[in-house]
């Protein structure tokens, strides 16, 4: 009797010492409409969180026009203390507040002219030179233009940024010009990683009157 009660006891404290292993984390944001991913699912904007002995849990911190924040927790031996409660202090996103929103990125936009095809095409070459330093390709004769992607770096993201041109009928006379901007998600991408980058529907300030100037001045 005093040996089943004593091993009823040890199991006891053995599940008691289990549970006691297991670290708790509570985490609260700076952003109140930051939503919280604990291991890919959505908590809010806030969470508590178990993470099992000798398991990890992955948390990203998620804003728009904010950097997101990525941590990673575990309970194992050697791995760094799990702290009861973490405040993250979201910031600003520098590639954010330095672009606007514009529903012509990244999209085909017709722009008809009555000028004859020589000026219409020196012009736009002019304008679009004024903003971009390097032209790619250009064609006359196809009616076909390309620059370079003009890179910036910001302290979480890359921003690709180029125009391209295509003549889309002579009679009547337009073309259709398209602002690519893209976007890495990192620091310090180099502009051709392309499968590093994808389209962004935002577009740097310093671009945002390219295609508007186009549109008024050929017509």
């Amino acid at each position: 009797m005093e040996k089943k009660l004593l091993l009823t006891l040890v199991l006891f404290l053995g599940i008691a010492v289990a549970i006691k292993a297991d670290e708790k984390l509570k985490i609260n944001v700076s952003e109140q409409d930051a939503v919280i991913y604990v291991d890919g699912k959505p908590s809010g904007s806030s969470a508590e969180i178990k993470i099992d002995k000798g398991s990890c849990v992955t948390v990203k911190v998620v804003k728009t026009g904010f950097l997101t924040e990525n941590l990673s927790f575990c309970d194992k031996k050697n791995a760094a203390s799990i702290p009861k409660s973490l405040f993250v202090e979201l910031k600003r996103d520098d590639s954010y507040d330095a672009s606007l929103k514009i529903d012509f990125a990244n999209n085909d936009i017709d722009v008809r002219t009555s000028k004859p095809e020589n000026d219409a095409w020196r012009l736009m070459n002019q304008i679009i030179t004024s903003q971009f330093d390097i032209i790619e390709i250009t064609d006359k004769e196809t009616g076909y233009l390309r620059t370079a992607w003009a890179v910036q770096t910001f302290k979480g993201n890359t921003i690709r940024t180029r125009m391209v041109v295509k003549l889309g009928s002579n009679d009547p006379l337009y073309y259709k010009i398209k602002l690519m901007s893209e976007q890495s998600g990192e620091p310090g991408t180099s502009p051709k990683s392309d499968e590093k980058f994808q389209e962004w529907d935002r577009v740097l300030r310093k671009y945002e009157s390219v295609v508007t100037e186009i549109q008024n001045r050929l017509k």
